[in-house]
């Protein structure tokens, strides 16, 4: 066999040039599609990262980061929880309640056992949880695992009462229903709270009380009323006496030991991320710690207990009506609307205190009695007040 043909020898390497050039195309254009499809998507991801993650911590320690910082919290926990979905329906049947220990504990009150059973008994057809502090955080983790700042506030809390506080805001606002402190026993029953101040009569046009109203209408704008409400608080205290200020942490107190709110109401919403940027802003600056003194008091009311929920009520009240503070609730004794918010007068929620026009746990318009355990307090300070 002689040598191969000119003509073959020259066109093979043409052939095998062709087709590296041919090679060579494919792999970078399946490179270049790749990597420009990898751009897309890690810039999507860094789009949805942006959204879904709080700004750094460390912004907490200016005043223009603080803004940012709650601003992005509170957008956040409403994408969570959409109050429009809530509204208009019927406040979710389930009674939350927080303590130390299970009532299958042996260290259980006894006590509290009456409460809770009286709770149960007046509240057919709700469901009633009580949790330990173990249980509590875990449902924080799972209900909050999508705003994670909110968990890192919770658990950087340094007292339980501070923890048990935000609590009660953050179960409210992910699930809706009743919250009651453990040292708390009812009265009457929850649909009750919805007829007080039309079971007996109303006003006419005039604004005078003279329209009497029959059991089955009052139970027609009660039904009215829940549907169109969000919240019911009560007043804690009402103290019409220049030394106010010495004895409450606000001229009208709003208690927070009982509250009824639907998932995801704006008011509870907004507490939940003040307090959880007010935490971290404390966590950041290093005075998470409570002063060893009386005014360690004084900063619970104000951090997450009934001077700053009394203070957000109010600002959300303002939202719905102008300029609305405590001087249109001061002496109620009945129950007002105000926007998608009942308040309920002293006597509902602080029976038998003795002063500021609270009538006793027998009156018709009393629903909740406070033992005022005060588990929280120094021994010599319990049981004489909120």
């Amino acid at each position: 066999m002689g040598p191969p043909s000119p003509t073959k020898f020259k066109r093979t390497p043409i052939l095998v040039a062709l087709g590296v050039v041919c090679l060579l195309y494919l792999l970078l254009h399946s490179a270049s599609s790749s990597a420009s499809t990898a751009y897309s998507i890690s810039s999507s991801s860094l789009r949805t990262a942006s959204q879904n993650a709080p700004p750094p911590i460390d912004d907490l320690k200016s005043e223009t980061g603080i803004v940012t910082f709650q601003l992005s919290t509170t957008r956040r926990l409403q994408r969570l929880f959409p109050y429009e979905l809530a509204l208009h329906k019927k406040y979710p049947r389930t009674i939350w309640q927080t303590w130390k220990y299970t009532p299958s504990d042996k260290r259980f009150s006894s006590k509290f056992h009456r409460a809770i059973e009286a709770w149960t008994q007046l509240n057919d057809g709700f469901t009633h949880e009580i949790l330990d502090d173990d249980t509590a955080g875990n449902l924080v983790r799972q209900l909050y695992a999508s705003v994670p700042e909110v968990v890192e506030a919770y658990f950087a809390m340094p007292k339980p009462i501070l923890r048990a506080d935000f609590f009660r805001y953050l179960i409210l606002l992910a699930r809706g229903g009743v919250y009651s402190d453990i040292d708390t026993t009812a009265l009457k029953g929850v649909a009750k709270w919805f007829s007080y101040g039309v079971s007996d009569i109303v006003k006419d046009e005039k604004g005078d009380d003279t329209i009497t109203l029959t059991d089955e209408r009052a139970a027609e704008i009660a039904r009215t009323i829940e549907s169109d409400t969000g919240l019911v608080v009560g007043i804690e205290a009402d103290p019409d006496r220049p030394d106010w200020h010495d004895w409450y942490a606000r001229r009208v107190q709003f208690c927070q030991w009982t509250i009824l709110a639907k998932r995801g109401h704006p008011a509870v919403l907004r507490i939940v991320s003040h307090i959880t940027t007010e935490t971290l802003r404390r966590k950041v600056t290093d005075t998470l710690d409570l002063p060893k003194s009386k005014d360690a008091g004084s900063q619970i009311m104000n951090w997450t207990g009934p001077g700053i929920w009394t203070d957000t009520i109010f600002e959300y009240l303002s939202d719905i009506q102008v300029d609305t503070d405590w001087h249109n609730v001061t002496g109620i004794s009945r129950g007002k609307v105000i926007g998608d918010v009942v308040i309920l007068p002293i006597t509902s929620f602080s029976p038998g205190v003795g002063t500021m026009g609270a009538n006793g746990p027998e009156h018709p318009h009393a629903f909740v009695y406070h033992i005022f355990e005060g588990s929280w307090k120094p021994a010599n300070e319990r049981n004489i007040g909120g």
